[in-house]
């Protein structure tokens, strides 16, 4: 029986991967080429300084630019294998599948009944 290493394992069982993922707002490209994949059950802390896409970037994983007609994105983010910018997603089971606690409020442009 073949052993597989513990790091292979890990790459193989992931919840998080995203490929090749860019953010604009308007014209400002805010996120470039992110290739990342986070593991099942690991912690992951998103570190930079302000101003670098940290919020961006984890909004982009719960969707939550969705709402908002000046932010573009490209390039995929599975979640438990799923792609979920694919057509026809489920967005709130998505949004089921993870948290985001910000500093700030940040609803989405919508009344407060559907936020």
């Amino acid at each position: 029986m073949d052993k597989i290493s513990p790091l292979k394992k890990i790459m193989n069982n992931y919840t998080i991967r995203v490929e090749n993922l860019d953010v604009y707002i308007e014209e400002q490209h805010i996120l470039k080429d992110i290739n990342l994949t986070i593991p099942e059950r690991s912690i992951t802390c998103v570190i930079g300084p302000s101003g670098c896409g940290k919020s961006t970037f984890l909004k982009t994983l719960n969707r939550m630019h969705d709402e908002n007609p000046d932010v573009r994105i490209s390039g995929r983010v599975y979640v438990d294998g799923e792609n979920i910018y694919k057509p026809g997603i489920n967005v709130i089971d998505t949004r089921k599948k993870m948290g985001l606690l910000a500093q700030r409020p940040c609803p989405l442009p919508m009344s407060i009944f559907d936020n």
